[in-house]
């Protein structure tokens, strides 16, 4: 048996931890740069406010309703995940973090000591609303497949009270029924589209197909789905996780940009991002891509990418700087306002297994070891490149930032007493 945990509107959450007199008001997140909205609770979405939305789009409608509005705060969400996280797994001697919010614990160790894993459920909710103020719901099924559904439910259904353990073929067939396709963990957009059109509408009909047509219509991951949503365990959480293959650092700027000195600076603030993600996982890049794009909102939208190719593969962030300098004057082109930008960094190799060269110039590791460790130690940006610019006007735009309560210092918050 296993359990899912999963925080509720994560962000939400989040920003109604230090303000409880929000905790019965309609919040949202927006994204980077104010774009869109990626965090909305239940009382937002009733008055008609939609995830994933613009946020100019429905600004008359969030005021007209109410409903109040952050940036995204990723340093307070990153603290209190992990304070989350702590208090999750100390429930079980097995479990993965799946996400920010999502954590699954291994039951089948417990069940000589948790006869009602509905009561361990909501002793589970308890403990993190106690330690952590942040509502969570807990699902649990024979498969990890079935756990996501479990979770889902008790979600949704609010008679539950946010538990939902799937425990019985009558349990599974309800709940499945209840759940359309598209929530299926796995399933996309676009298989959603192509099963709908097989007349596969919930989590129950995919669960009744064939796991062999499944493979030929589909894939072996569409079968392995069919399997768990039958109580056959096919899927295992990895304990240590592959290197990412490509890293990427994109988002949209607060000012557009419309000389190429500040798309010089955006873009070594975006090198310096993954040079520093690559060193975090002991790699190196041969293939460096920078774009920087118009809104998409413009009358004319326009989007220019580059790539460069290193001699040697490299996780300086001086190499990578000076490479997307001589690529941002390919990018430029005058009278273009540019709004997102962004460096990726491909083909990368592993430092502990790569074979040297003799006649490769190895960087500076040393002064790189001390930039990650002074911004460690003192925060992300206090040291940097004189490359990435001092203002930073471009910088993304946080119009409805809150305070960082758990992670500044002037941030605390203050008890009159």
């Amino acid at each position: 048996m296993f359990a899912l945990v999963d925080c509720n509107a994560m962000y939400v959450a989040c920003e109604q931890v230090f303000r409880a007199d929000l905790r019965q008001q309609p919040c949202i997140v927006l994204s980077n740069n104010d774009g869109a909205v990626v965090a909305a609770n239940r009382l937002a979405k009733e008055v008609g406010v939609k995830k994933f939305a613009p946020y100019f789009k429905q600004k008359t409608l969030i005021e007209q309703q109410g409903v109040h509005v952050f940036s995204s705060n990723y340093a307070l969400y990153a603290d209190l995940s992990a304070k989350m996280m702590a208090t999750i797994t100390a429930f079980s001697a097995k479990s993965h973090i799946y996400s920010i919010d999502e954590c699954f614990l291994d039951m089948s160790h417990l069940s000589h000591l948790e006869s009602d894993l509905i009561h361990f459920g909501h002793r589970v909710r308890q403990a993190v609303w106690k330690e952590c103020r942040l509502p969570v719901c807990f699902g649990a099924g024979e498969t990890l497949t079935l756990a996501k559904m479990a979770n889902r439910s008790a979600k949704v259904h609010r008679q539950l009270n946010g538990v939902c353990i799937i425990d019985s073929e009558r349990k599974r067939q309800q709940y499945l029924a209840a759940q359309p396709i598209s929530e299926v963990w796995g399933i996309g957009r676009r298989l959603t589209l192509r099963m709908k059109m097989m007349g596969i509408h919930t989590a129950f009909d995919l669960a009744n197909l064939n796991p062999e047509q499944a493979r030929y219509a589909f894939n072996v991951d569409v079968e392995r789905t069919v399997r768990e949503l039958n109580g056959q365990a096919c899927k295992a959480w990895d304990e240590c996780r592959a290197d990412k293959q490509q890293i990427f650092s994109t988002r949209s700027v607060g000012q557009r940009i419309t000389s190429l000195e500040l798309l010089k600076q955006a873009l070594a603030f975006h090198a310096a991002t993954v040079a520093r993600k690559a060193r975090s996982q002991n790699s190196s890049c041969s293939v460096l891509m920078a774009f920087a794009n118009s809104s998409p909102f413009d009358d004319v939208p326009q989007s220019f990418k580059s790539t460069h190719q290193f001699e040697f593969p490299t996780n300086d962030t001086l190499r990578l700087t000076n490479a997307v300098a001589s690529i941002a004057p390919r990018l430029f082109r005058p009278g273009v306002e540019y709004y997102k930008m962004g460096v990726g960094i491909m083909d990368l190799v592993s430092d502990k297994q790569r074979q040297g060269d003799l006649f490769d110039e190895p960087g500076n590791p040393t002064l790189m070891l001390a930039l990650d460790k002074i911004n460690h130690q003192f925060g992300r940006g206090s040291v940097f490149l004189a490359a990435q610019g001092t203002k930073q006007e471009w910088q993304m735009k946080q119009e409805f930032l809150s305070p960082q309560y758990t992670t500044r210092l002037k941030d605390l918050p203050q008890i009159l007493c």
